[in-house]
């Protein structure tokens, strides 16, 4: 079953499949933040109202926008 990253709690971990059609610059600044196909991550914090959440990937915390 595929999940997306807003289906996935505080403290699980999740492998990045690949990325949703369209939105191409989005896309290109994941990539270049390390985020690319088979790297593995865990969500770490999420803000109290669900946004913006934490991951910790590659050795770095990274925060997103869901």
């Amino acid at each position: 079953m595929t999940e997306t990253l807003r289906d996935i709690a505080v403290g699980e971990r999740g492998r990045v499949t690949g990325f949703v059609a369209g939105a191409k610059a989005y896309r290109k600044r994941l990539l270049s933040m390390g985020l690319t196909r088979g790297v593995s991550f865990e969500v770490t914090r999420c803000a109290p109202m669900g946004d913006p959440i934490e991951l910790r990937v590659r050795g770095y915390s990274l925060s997103l926008r869901k």
